[in-house]
């Protein structure tokens, strides 16, 4: 039972959570009146503190941000179902969690509250459905995480011993 646990576990994470930011690009791309709401609550909000124009859609946190993020997160999870590629599901979740932070984030902590659409929070529970999920998969591959980290950590600082170099 375990071994397909382990085996489709990273699976069906991948494709729900891919299904879930896909899903949502229609939204963002399209600039569909839910998006607009959104976003324009969260720049009124930023707006109080002189944060003006940081949600809009050419701000740094607008729509076609959060949503190439969400894009990115997707493709690299459904790319990790294949068994050679993997390690980029856990580059998909790690993107994943830093989107969802902020969307679950967002909604707690802002006037946009969990139903800024009336949908039941529906919008809400997804987002919290991904963060979860992502760092569930994180902490489940954190060995992946670890190595990913450490490797960038040597591209970007060649100079950095990890203590097995001898220089």
């Amino acid at each position: 039972m375990s071994g397909l646990v382990k085996k489709y576990a990273p699976v069906a994470y991948a494709l729900i959570a891919g299904a879930v930011f896909l899903d949502s690009l229609r939204f963002k791309f399209t600039n569909a009146p839910e998006t607009q709401v959104i976003f324009g609550k969260l720049d009124g909000w930023a707006a109080s503190f002189g944060a003006s124009g940081l949600f809009t859609q050419t701000g740094l946190f607008s729509q076609y941000v959060i949503g190439t993020a969400e894009l990115v997160a997707s493709v690299l999870l459904l790319l990790g179902i294949v068994p050679v590629l993997r390690r980029l599901q856990t580059l998909g979740a790690l993107i994943a969690v830093a989107v969802m932070s902020g969307a679950v984030s967002f909604h707690l902590f802002t006037p946009l509250g969990i139903d800024p659409n009336n949908d039941g929070g529906g919008l809400f529970a997804m987002a919290v459905t991904v963060w979860l999920a992502s760092i569930a998969y994180l902490v489940f591959h954190r060995k992946t995480l670890i190595s990913i980290v450490t490797g960038i950590g040597r591209a970007i600082l060649p100079g950095l011993s990890t203590g097995s170099d001898t220089a």
